[in-house]
């Protein structure tokens, strides 16, 4: 009789509801190779992935009959030429507006607040992609608009993440999402975070903004998911954040930069 896991492998705690075991492990097996990695042994794979390496063996034949995986002379395996096949067509097709206007008008059907997405330009943030809130009383930025860097929300999640010093930034790469009263206009309230892409390059700021009494607290979670959904799509993996303690975890006024 085949022998029953004493646990679940990794593999096995992230399969799809109504999927394929197999493909979901062979699926998986290839998520195990990360950045940096060259090749890696059965020990490693087995290791990652949490599978016995009887079945590991069957997948990796699999993965590599389709060359998604190819094997090296030294028994090591490796990513195989499929993957650059299928990342050329990816990118070939692939629109930044396509993924992100979707993202930001589900979190407009959530908050019913208006959101954005901000890229730096120089020395200005570029509000790239806008979808307005259904409410008539509401800031009136438009896509294509130029914002101060080191004033609101998304201006500054994108300095925090480009470096910049003080205690705002290093909270903000802390908690990953920053919720600010009146930092850019008076009567504004923005939450943002950040978004990004393959190899954990800053792609933009995903930023929601509202008149300061519609302000609620459930928004910085709300963007901070919306964030990290985003980033997933595009490729990316959202750093790990510290849970918001104290007067962190309300909207508040930031200091004033030069």
């Amino acid at each position: 009789m085949p022998r029953k896991a004493a646990q679940l492998s990794e593999a096995d705690k992230h399969a799809a509801e109504g999927g394929a075991v197999a493909v979901d492990r062979a699926l998986f097996v290839l998520s195990a190779f990360r950045e940096g990695d060259g090749t890696l042994g059965l020990a490693e794979l087995a290791q990652r992935s949490g599978l016995y390496k009887s079945t590991l063996l069957r997948l990796l034949a699999s993965l590599e009959h389709a060359r998604l995986i190819q094997r090296h002379a030294d028994g090591r395996y490796g990513l195989g030429p499929e993957i650059a096949r299928l990342n050329a067509v990816y990118a070939a097709s692939f629109s930044l507006e396509q993924v992100v206007l979707p993202a930001l008008r589900e979190l407009v059907r959530a908050t019913r607040e208006s959101a954005a997405f901000h890229i730096q330009q120089g020395e200005h943030r570029l509000c790239l992609y806008r979808v307005d809130s259904p409410q008539p009383v509401r800031d009136h930025i438009r896509a294509g608009d130029l914002l101060p860097l080191n004033r609101g929300a998304g201006g500054r999640v994108l300095r925090a993440f480009a470096g910049a010093r003080g205690e705002i930034y290093q909270r903000i790469r802390d908690e990953g999402v920053i919720a600010l009263v009146g930092d850019r206009s008076p009567d504004i309230a923005g939450v943002s975070s950040p978004v990004f892409g393959p190899g954990g390059e800053l792609k933009g700021a995903l930023t929601l903004t509202c008149p300061t009494p519609r302000f609620s607290e459930s928004f910085r979670e709300q963007v901070l998911d919306a964030a990290r959904g985003l980033t997933q799509a595009l490729g990316g993996t959202f750093p790990e954040v510290v849970e918001a303690a104290g007067p962190s975890s309300s909207a508040a006024t930031a200091p004033q930069d030069d």
